[in-house]
């Protein structure tokens, strides 16, 4: 590599080199991965880990393996599968867009085209456009904001920075080679150009790295102090008859729409979840579980059913020797952990 190689010749040199092996990717300089391929894993991978992903990634495309096959996949049968990963939004929104494709015949191979999908914002309509169509698109997920922060000694908090981010990973963006510049990008800031402990010596762009020449790049970005998050406090239902749970189903729009749950007292609605049960009757506590979303943490109380009861609403029983296959989300899930170890 010669002494003016640029950023994108220097970051490319060391991506056919270094690239991770990902399902969803094809190797460095290899024909362009199937869109479908692209698009679900970066669906799934907003706010969620690689390691997380993968194997929900291998479950999907082995049930679903083309966007035809999601397309004509009851909703209820995508969100149970997506069950645990959270931010429930993406699986209803990953139907609508798979049926919009469907009906256009292909994956629109520009962001504005992808732009007009269910679901697809600014970042996710960059990847795809680039990975899968080479399209030359700014793709700027947290791990590329964290090395563009860096190379250019970009000092001003978050969000305010994303603007001047943005403007600079636009000069370095290359017109040939587009995906692989992306997910060379990415590896960088997953792997070398880590948030707590950068390996600068090992990083192919050191030498023109203002941050690093600064001598400190571990504060960049520079991340405005997080709030405190609020507590929420509410209760579940565990109304267990004959060897099967009574589950509802979650109206569509809202926290956790459209998932099987247990019944609650409406925690999602109101802060102080002051819901009645959906059984008159004796009730006994069965403990607490704790979980964190987005804006808020729940501390929801379980309760079980001592009585026989009817349950009110629509519902249905589910054999607990299958309770696995319900899709129960991550809070419900632990819930329903909860009721089964008392």
């Amino acid at each position: 590599m010669s002494a003016t190689a640029t950023i994108p010749d220097l970051l490319l040199d060391w991506y056919d080199r270094h690239a991770r092996e990902l399902p969803w990717r094809a190797p460095p300089g290899a024909p362009a991965p199937d869109p479908y391929r692209v698009w679900l894993s970066e669906v799934m991978l907003q706010q969620t880990t690689v390691a997380a992903v993968k194997p929900y990634f291998a479950r999907f495309t082995e049930r679903w393996p083309t966007v035809d096959a999601l397309a004509d996949a009851p909703e209820e049968e995508v969100m149970a599968a997506w069950a645990g990963l959270g931010y429930y939004s993406r699986a209803r929104n990953l139907v609508k867009a798979a049926r919009a494709v469907v009906e256009l015949g292909a994956f629109p191979d520009t962001e504005e085209g992808l732009r007009e999908l269910p679901g697809l914002g600014a970042y996710t309509a960059a990847a795809v456009a680039a990975i899968a169509f080479g399209r030359r698109a700014v793709v700027v997920d947290a791990n590329v904001e964290r090395v563009v922060a860096r190379l250019f000694a970009i000092d001003e908090p978050l969000p305010g920075a994303r603007k001047a981010i943005r403007e600079n990973a636009d000069q370095v963006t290359p017109d040939s080679r587009a995906g692989d510049f992306a997910q060379a990008m990415m590896d960088l800031g997953a792997t070398i150009c880590t948030a707590r402990d950068p390996k600068c010596l090992l990083c192919p762009l050191s030498p023109q790295c203002a941050g690093r020449a600064q001598g400190d790049p571990v504060r960049l970005p520079v991340k405005a102090p997080k709030k405190a998050k609020p507590v929420r406090q509410g209760c579940a239902y565990w109304i267990e008859r004959g060897g099967a749970v009574w589950l509802v189903t979650r109206p569509g729009n809202g926290m956790l729409g459209g998932m099987r749950a247990l019944p609650d007292d409406g925690w999602h609605a109101r802060a102080d979840g002051s819901g009645r049960p959906p059984v008159a009757g004796e009730w006994e506590h069965a403990g607490t579980v704790r979980h964190g979303f987005t804006h808020f943490t729940i501390e929801l109380a379980v309760h079980r059913s001592r009585g026989d009861a009817a349950p009110d609403g629509d519902g249905e029983w589910w054999p607990l020797d299958r309770l696995g296959e319900a899709g129960l989300p991550t809070l419900f899930r632990k819930a329903a952990e909860r009721a089964l170890a008392e």
